[in-house]
This record gives C-alpha cells, sequence and structure tokens, in this order.
C-alpha cells in the first residue's frame, strides 16, 4: 500500500505547487492558497482510496474544501482507508512575495495513524536522526543545544537553530544568542525547516519555538520517515482553542508530544513539493509548453526516501501550429 500511495501522493503536491507557483511574487496570499487548495483537491479525487482530511484548512463552516471531515478520493467500497493532513500551500506569505521555501505538502497513513490536532499552536523542539534521543523539550533551551551539540560531536557555536522570526520568541532567541549557537530566523515554514534538520548537508541542526499545530502533525509524520524526532506541547491562544482542543481529547498543557504520539501510523507517506526555491527543495520552474516539479516523498514502512524530479509536458499533444 505505502508504495502505491507514495506515487499518488506526490502527483497530488505536485499538481498544487505548479496551481500555487503562477501567483510567485504577485503580492496575493489568498489567490496563491485559492490554487493550491482547489487544484490538491481536484487531484484527490482520481486516486483509488477511501481518505479522510484529518488535518486541513479547518473546519467545514470556514473552509469550503480540505476542511476536516472531508471525505476524498475515489470512495469506492473496496479501496483503502487512509487519515490525510494537508497543507495546500505552506508559507503563502512566502509566495506572494517571492521568497524562498515555500512547498505543498501532504502525510498520509492508515485510519487512525495521524493525530488530529486542533488549530492552535505547538511548543516544538525538532531534531535530526544523530540527535533523536538526546533531548528533551522540558528543559531550558541552553540544555538542549548543549545535548545536541554533544550527540553531533561540535562545538555549541558550531550549532545552527531555526526559529520563527516572531516577537512571542523574543527571549527564546535571547538564550540561544547567549549560549553562542547560530539562528536562523525565518518569516515563515517551520514545517521545511524541521525536514532540513533532518537531512544531512542543509547546515540545519534544531527547530525550537511555537508553530502551528496542524504543521507539527505533517512534522512528525516527514521526521519520523528520516528517523528525526519532535516533541511538542500545545499552547492555547485563548479559552476556546482550549475548549475545542478539550473536544479532542488534548486539554493536557503539559502533556509532551513525541513523534509517535503525532503520527503514530505504521505505514506512513510523505510528500512535499518545492513552490520557491529552498534548501531543500527547487521551485517549480517554467518553460515553453510545460513546467519542472522538485519533491521529496517518503515511506515509513519501506525506508524509502526519493528526490523526483518531474518535467511535466502541458502541451505535449497540441498541434505544432497552436503551440504557444
Amino acid at each position: 500500500m505505502e508504495s502505491l500511495l507514495a506515487l499518488e501522493m506526490v502527483r497530488v503536491t505536485e499538481a498544487a505547487a505548479l496551481a500555487c507557483a503562477r501567483f510567485m511574487g504577485r503580492g496575493d496570499v489568498m489567490e496563491a492558497d485559492r490554487a493550491a487548495v482547489e487544484s490538491m483537491r481536484r487531484t484527490m479525487d482520481d486516486v483509488e482510496m477511501r481518505g479522510s482530511i484529518v488535518i486541513g484548512e479547518g473546519e467545514r463552516d470556514k473552509a469550503p474544501m480540505l476542511y476536516i471531515g472531508e471525505s476524498v478520493g475515489q470512495q469506492k467500497p473496496d479501496q483503502v482507508e487512509i487519515d490525510i493532513a494537508v497543507d495546500p500551500l505552506e508559507g503563502t506569505n512566502l509566495v506572494a512575495n517571492g521568497q524562498a521555501n515555500a512547498i505543498t505538502v501532504l502525510a498520509a497513513s492508515e485510519r487512525g495513524g495521524l493525530l488530529n490536532a486542533p488549530d492552535t499552536y505547538l511548543e516544538k523542539l525538532c531534531v535530526g536522526p544523530i540527535v533523536a534521543g538526546s533531548v528533551d523539550i522540558r528543559e531550558s533551551p541552553t540544555a538542549n543545544i548543549g545535548r545536541i551539540a554533544t550527540a553531533l560531536g561540535r562545538r555549541v557555536n558550531d550549532i545552527t537553530v531555526v526559529i520563527l522570526d516572531r516577537p512571542r520568541h523574543e527571549t527564546l532567541i535571547a538564550e540561544v544568542r547567549a549560549t553562542g549557537a547560530r539562528i536562523k530566523l525565518i518569516s515563515d515554514g517551520d514545517l521545511s525547516a524541521a525536514i532540513s534538520c533532518a537531512v544531512s548537508g542543509t547546515g540545519v541542526h534544531a527547530v525550537m519555538g511555537i508553530g502551528g499545530a496542524p504543521e507539527g502533525v505533517l512534522t512528525a509524520a516527514a521526521l519520523r520517515c528520516l528517523g528525526g524526532e519532535i516533541q511538542a506541547r500545545f499552547r492555547f491562544r485563548n479559552d476556546d482553542e482550549r475548549a475545542r482542543a478539550a473536544v479532542m481529547g488534548h486539554e493536557d498543557e503539559s502533556r509532551v508530544f513525541y513523534t509517535e504520539d503525532l503520527a503514530p501510523g505504521e505505514n506512513l507517506v510523505f510528500s512535499a513539493t518545492g513552490v520557491t526555491d529552498g534548501d531543500l527543495l527547487h521551485g517549480v520552474r517554467f518553460f515553453g509548453g510545460g513546467a519542472r516539479t522538485h519533491s521529496l516523498v517518503m515511506g515509513y514502512q519501506t525506508k524509502q526516501v526519493r528526490f523526483v524530479d518531474t518535467v511535466h509536458m502541458f502541451d505535449r499533444d497540441r498541434p505544432p501550429s497552436v503551440r504557444l
């Protein structure tokens, strides 16, 4: 199931990337996101599965499609049941402003294989395979940076930590700077950064700070496939979010969620396609009559990590007289 599903899922993220990449640098956040959502949803309808969205664009009353609980795929009785988590465009601002590291993302698993997380925030600590098992989110950033350096056999000032550039992170940034570690501040896209910390050669060693809970589940799926680790705790912004989380069984803000808690599935598949050029993936490149995409697709059971370079020939079958 996993190998076949991986090929279908990369087709879905590719379609979303192709659709929203045309809005790069045009300053239109809403249209870029709409294009990604509509294309991803339309492509899913062709997939031979009985899928259900568990992480999506929000509740039904706020999102016209890819909302939590929506059924996707062909929905035939003999087809496999799977849960799906999506971020049709991680980095809407990045695309609108023509900046790096925007991606389209999807994770899939057997039913119950992805945590149904409320649309709130998580405090996150993400590390790669070598460091996995060596950190503890309940400890201070200073202590964890020391543990990361020890596990990697590096000096602290050789460690690079990615942090979202937000006012809420002023104290965290100050503490990390005080350790002597290097910081890479990003405007958006902590999911892409978390994947990078688990891939050798990217120069990223950890991600720290508070970001979206839905992105945390997608991060867990990716890091589980790569052998990395995420630790997380809910950080609710208001009583309404606390109430909604309690309905889902997530009322304990002190509980630490580990990689296997957020993405416990045994048949996990993760796919991401670059929209704009980034640290890990190339963005969509258009040419006369087609485009080229660059994707990362992984399977937990198959232990395979593939970089997929695809050429899409839009007008291959058109008569020469009408080629553009």
